[in-house]
């Protein structure tokens, strides 16, 4: 595919592979570093996931899970994304990528700094534009949403969704007890308020409203009390999408290209 400009992203997740995407369409050569253990919920659309599987495809691109960075330049060759698990960036050096990209979400900063690249971007709360990254992007529901922060900080996590079709808090649903997800519905499927999804060990976990579950952690994770561990969407129309990405990631994949374009980090 020619590429030839490198760029790293943290995190794996459906936000951050509406990013990886964009970026692998637009012509350039990702690496991404991910957990040992991803929490994704759509997981449809999760380049993280090949941590687990070794192998993970979002709308045609596929992921590849590597052991170590002297794999990428193989996995690049193949047409293909590299995943590599590292928490704390410490391949970040070895790689000198021309950006990098923190997608982590995890609505404060786990560790990213303008060091770690000529051109450092973060995606929602937690960062300070030109202290922290050059540059930050706004990741709240709205008017703002994509809004590219030259100076200063995202909207702080408020805690509550988006509101869709007039549901907020109802559309996520959280671990009532710590344990082992088993679960009895997959993503998709149209359910019913007060069905039950799925057992943490032996807790059942219901429906909070009546729509598609969106999304739902993979089977056999072990959560805590209180993590977020399902979506549903009360729009049952949109069961046609939840192995696409999704409008927000979209609308913040492409104020990451805008931020590497205006910047002159070229494909």
């Amino acid at each position: 595919m020619g590429h030839k400009t490198t760029l790293l992203v943290r995190g794996g997740g459906d936000l951050a592979s509406g990013v990886i995407h964009r970026l692998y369409k637009c012509g350039y050569q990702v690496l991404v570093l991910e957990c040992r253990k991803p929490s994704a919920i759509r997981r449809k659309v999760s380049f993280g996931e090949a941590v687990f599987d070794g192998i993970s495809s979002v709308e045609g691109v596929t992921g590849r899970l590597i052991e170590d960075v002297s794999e990428c330049q193989k996995v690049w060759e193949a047409g293909k994304v590299p995943i590599l698990v590292d928490e704390t960036g410490k391949v970040i050096k070895e790689l000198r990528p021309d950006a990098l990209i923190d997608a982590i979400l995890a609505k404060r900063n786990l560790g990213t700094t303008r060091e770690m690249a000529p051109l450092t971007v973060a995606l929602g709360p937690g960062f300070e534009a030109g202290k922290d990254v050059d540059f930050v992007i706004e990741t709240q529901r709205g008017h703002n949403l994509g809004r590219v922060i030259r100076k200063g900080s995202a909207t702080p996590n408020t805690g509550i969704p988006g509101v869709i079709a007039g549901y907020g808090k109802e559309r996520v649903i959280h671990s009532p007890a710590a344990g082992i997800m088993h679960n009895l519905s997959q993503i998709g499927d149209i359910v019913e308020k007060d069905q039950i999804l799925a057992r943490v060990d032996d807790v059942p976990v219901y429906a909070s409203l009546t729509g598609v579950l969106r999304g739902i952690i993979r089977d056999g994770y072990e959560v805590p009390k209180g993590m977020k561990i399902a979506d549903i969407d009360p729009r049952q129309e949109q069961k046609k999408n939840c192995d696409t990405i999704s409008d927000k990631a979209r609308c913040i994949a492409g104020s990451v290209v805008e931020i590497l374009l205006s910047e002159g980090v070229l494909p």
